[in-house]
């Protein structure tokens, strides 16, 4: 098989999709073949084959293990085949092809998380003999297998793997520290020497890979380090031998070596120390004074930042930051009520090491030296504005160094702002005034302090009259036109973005606007104009904004957004655009209607360049959300290009719809909100609903209202051409959903009935049989149940044949004899008036209410009349609940609507739309809003007191009990001559 393997894998790795595709079959077939992966190891460990073909043969080797080596994984690769590989795998670690031996190495890993130590005991102590040996690339081919098998390992989370993890820790952790120190030392001695580059690469690699180890074993193989001695000798040690490196690697460039190997030791170095800050916080306190001493030597003192680099100083910074934030650090508001004497400990630690003088000098350091601009930086404004700007907040940016510099200052502001306000007011009084535009050190220390100024904006609350500031110096530098003072002018918009949610008087807010408009001038440098796009959408977003206050800027500075939007061209930069357009669309609502139609008629075009960038089609999406809702019924003019937008973005079948889905169906219920009527293109939508149902459970909610919203828009098209597909989807998805799901479903049933009530009774019977029986067996969940009793109601009154041919078919269901259709028809009354105290909602009870008047009509069985005191005192409590008194004095129904119009459903929704109209002429119709239901009791006694005589009628009332009947005569009295009267009292 060896040599037909070799074959098809060759074949694999061929370019010509006719070699390629055929050969992937094949393998495919083969990989749950007995024999298979021990034919794939003969491949890789013949160092004689191509090394293409042995590179897929271990691919395919490790997803073989993924898949099939797992104990009663389907096709399961067959014990003595796992035993023979097993033994064979750790044979030799002779591999000579590093990215090959990679690879085997995470191969055995995999394995090992599988059956290590349990059914491959052998494992690690073949490992470490191997270790111990005296070939070199057998060492650290040995090396590299036990770093990936620890790591894998030690990722374990089940309390029995941890505590086999920490054994393995015990009985290795002393053989790799002192092997460390070993090849440490090595590295140490032979880079200062006159050693040859691969001789102090080799001790390197070996030692990196022990720290790796030496990491994980520490980090998840000790319960508490601090009862371990090699562990903490260990930690003690880190420190003198990141100080040796950094000295040895500046010792090395020094003569022109440049080992990357060098400083990712030193780097992991300092992963060792946050590793252990992280998991064993308690067992590093005694190393927080070294941690604080080391970081502000190697960050801000000019000795230190000889010898340091950029990613060791990001993790210096970012171990400074980690003691200043760790929570179990933190003692209780009263110091003395501290619980644990290790918080205690730390915390008198750390405000020991924080003296004002050091404090002072790591903000003025912060701040002058890490803040400033670099000539990097000015040169990438010059060259690409817009990458500048993106990546100056950016996912990249996150990583560097001024985001770590600036989390490290708004930590330790924050933490000692008694001390280090005065600092940097004072420092911020020093760079006050405007500088000479020629002189770009003084800009860019100025850049630096205003950065300062705007991050610790909430801790400068007191300590800075920003009013006074904005209208003496900031308005003023906005207005020097100088080239260098482009740094000044774009900073001071960002500072005042920082500023207006925190501290700014309203009366300052119209200049505040007027400036930022001016910012956004073409003229304007485009980072600057970014800049003003953003602080304006802080200055909008604050409580205080007024829409009023702000209705003569908004006119110039949607025009200069849009024609910055047009203007810039990276995808990020006008997605971040876009979104400020979005939001101011979003907050001044209807206002913006006269000044759309540009932007309107630029989208499509943007969408069709937007093709692979789904993150700006995003924005695109969430813009024509607002768009929709601010235009309201002028929307129309957006339909063409809206519809295309919607059936992309709620496809399944489309790669896009992963992330325009949840934006997709948001604006499609805005279409369908404000659409006047419905259209083909816009019913033709549907199409994609149905597999949205199926699939989509997180987006049901809005699934439903839009299938809510259709009903509405045209009940009797949309229903009779596409309702026996929702039903059919409804009913195939009810089974899966909870509670709360299957009550959005039935709102939606309930929305049928009430558009359509006979109409819509036909198209739901196939559900209807299910919530009939739910409510005869009577098991469901109040809120469950209280829909599925209004939807019974619902069908009574709309459609009495359908209510009986439902009980009919109930009854032959449940089955003969006691369960005649008179029985379950009882059954479920019985249900009913026991359940029905248990709903909440006034219309609801009324509903079940009106439910319970048209069973007591001439035609009532037996099997209803026998619940009679029961059905009149739940009558009557609803009468109760929405019975109110006018101004006149007189009992009124106050569900009962006239022609005034009845407040939105929706209390989030702040502008009339269509749909709202639409809501509400269906309440006209709704019997809950159109019918009395203290004249229907009347009328229903009425016709059941002349059914069955006075006398069998008066010996019903009788069965009232003597609440129930005097509150029934506060609403009806009893005449021999007249029968019923309503009582006008």
């Amino acid at each position: 098989m060896d040599l037909a393997v070799v074959d098809i894998l060759h074949k694999a790795g061929s370019q010509d999709p006719n070699v390629l595709k055929p050969a992937e079959q094949t393998l495919k077939e083969w990989e749950t073949h007995r024999g298979f992966y021990t034919a794939l190891f003969n491949v890789f460990s013949n160092h004689s084959l191509d090394i293409n073909v042995r590179w897929i043969a271990i691919l395919y080797f490790k997803n073989g293990v993924d898949r099939y080596w797992r104990k009663n994984a389907p096709n399961e690769i067959t014990a003595d085949e796992k035993e023979f590989l097993r033994q064979h795998l750790i044979a030799d670690f002779g591999e000579p092809v590093n990215q090959l031996a990679i690879q085997l190495a995470v191969l055995i890993a995999k394995i090992a998380r599988y059956d290590c130590p349990r059914e491959w005991g052998s494992l690690v102590p073949t490992l470490l003999e191997r270790v111990r040996g005296e070939n070199p690339l057998t060492q650290h081919r040995a090396l590299l297998t036990l770093h990936h098998v620890v790591k894998n390992l030690a990722s374990k989370r089940l309390a029995a793997d941890r505590r086999l993890f920490q054994e393995l820790t015990t009985n290795v952790f002393n053989f790799i520290l002192n092997l460390w120190n070993t090849y440490t030392e090595s590295f140490l001695v032979l880079a200062s020497t006159s050693a040859e580059p691969n001789q102090i690469q080799e001790a390197l690699e070996k030692a990196l890979l022990l720290l790796r180890i030496l990491r994980k074993l520490i980090v998840n193989g000790f319960n508490k380090p601090s009862e371990s001695q090699d562990a903490m000798l260990f930690l003690k040690v880190v420190f003198d031998r990141a100080r040796n490196s950094l000295e040895c690697r500046k010792t090395l460039i020094s003569r022109g070596i440049q080992l990357d190997v060098c400083d990712k030791f030193i780097i992991h170095l300092t992963k060792v120390l946050l590793g252990v800050l992280e998991m064993h916080p308690f067992c590093f306190v005694e190393l927080v004074p070294t941690s604080l001493e080391f970081s502000v030597f190697y960050c801000f003192t000019e000795a230190g930042q000889e010898l340091a680099f950029e990613r060791f100083i990001i993790q210096s910074l970012n171990l400074m930051k980690g003691i200043l934030l760790c929570s179990d650090y933190r003692p209780a508001k009263i110091i003395e009520e501290t619980k644990n004497p290790l918080t205690l400990r730390a915390y008198q630690l750390r405000q020991e090491f924080f003296t004002a003088e050091t404090l002072t000098e790591i903000c003025s350091r912060l701040v002058t030296h890490y803040f400033v601009l670099t000539p990097a930086d000015l040169e990438q404004w010059d060259a690409d504005p817009e990458n500048f700007v993106v990546d100056d907040g950016g996912e990249a940016w996150k990583y560097s160094l001024r985001p770590c510099t600036e989390s490290l200052f708004l930590a330790v502001f924050h933490q000692f702002r008694d001390v280090l306000a005065p600092v940097l007011v004072s420092l911020m009084q020093s760079h006050h005034q405007p500088v000479d535009p020629n002189n770009l050190h003084a800009i860019l220390l100025k850049d630096a302090v205003y950065n300062a100024v705007g991050l610790a904006a909430f801790d400068l609350y007191d300590e800075v009259n920003f009013d006074q500031w904005f209208s003496t110096t900031l308005k003023q530098e906005l207005k020097v036109s100088s080239n260098n003072y482009r740094i000044i002018r774009r900073r001071v918009c960002w500072l005042i973005g920082q500023w207006s949610g925190v501290k700014l008087s309203s009366e300052l807010r119209p200049e505040l606007y007027k400036l930022l408009v001016e910012s956004l001038s073409p003229e304007e440098d485009l980072g600057v104009r970014l800049a003003a796009s953003d602080a304006l959408k802080l200055a909008i977003d604050d409580f205080q904004f007024s829409t009023d206050e702000f209705s003569p800027f908004l006119e110039p500075a949607f025009s200069l957004l849009f024609a910055l939007l047009k203007e810039v061209n990276e995808c990020d930069t006008k997605m971040h655009v876009l979104y400020v357009l979005s939001f101011m669309i979003e907050r001044v609502g209807c206002g913006i209607r006269p000044h759309v139609g540009a932007l309107s008629a630029y989208l499509p075009a943007l969408w069709q360049q937007s093709e692979e960038h789904n993150m700006l089609r995003c924005a695109i999406v969430s813009t024509l959300v607002h768009l929709e809702k601010a235009l309201g019924s002028e929307s129309v003019i957006l339909e063409p290009m809206v519809v295309g937008v919607v059936a992309m973005s709620c496809d399944v079948t489309q790669d896009g719809h992963v992330y325009l889905l949840e934006d997709g169906l948001e604006l499609w219920l805005a279409l369908l909100e404000n659409a006047p009527s419905s259209t083909p293109p816009i019913m033709d939508l549907f199409r994609n609903m149905p597999a949205l149902l199926e699939t989509s459970t997180e987006n049901l909610r809005l699934c439903l209202y839009i299938v809510q919203a259709y009903v509405l828009l045209s009940p009797q098209e949309f229903l009779g051409e596409r309702g026996a597909i929702v039903v059919a989807t409804l009913g195939s998805i009810l089974g899966d959903l909870r509670s709360e799901g299957i009550v959005m479903a039935m709102r939606l049933v309930e929305t049928c009935l009430r558009a359509l009530p006979h109409q819509g009774a036909q198209l739901i019977k196939p559900l209807l049989t299910k919530i009939f029986e739910s409510v005869y067996k009577g098991e469901e969940y109040p809120m469950v149940m209280s829909m599925y009793l209004s939807i019974v109601a619902r069908v009574l009154l709309g459609s009495r044949d359908i209510f009986v041919q439902v009980i009919g078919e109930l009854s032959r269901k449940v089955g003969g004899g006691e369960s005649s259709e008179e029985a379950v028809l009882g059954r479920m009354v019985l249900i009913w008036v026991n359940r029905m105290p248990c709903v909440s909602q006034p219309e609801r009870r009324k509903l079940l209410a009106l439910g319970l008047c048209s069973l007591l009509g001439a035609d009532s069985p037996p099997c209803v009349i026998q619940h009679f005191p029961l059905m009149v005192s739940n009558i009557i409590e609803a009468l109760n609940d929405i019975t109110k008194i006018d101004d006149m004095g007189c009992p009124i129904d106050s569900l009962m609507i006239s022609d005034q119009p009845s407040p939105s459903q929706y209390e989030d929704v702040d502008y009339e739309t269509e749909h709202e109209q639409r809501r509400r002429r269906l309440a006209f119709g709704d019997p809950v809003h159109s019918v009395s239901l203290q004249d229907t009791l009347q009328a229903q006694l009425i016709s059941l007191r002349r059914l069955i005589g006075e006398s069998q009628f008066d010996q019903m009332m009788l069965t009232l009990n003597a609440d129930t009947d005097q509150q029934l005569k506060e609403y009806i009295s009893l005449s021999s001559r007249a029968g019923l009267i309503v009582d006008v009292e």
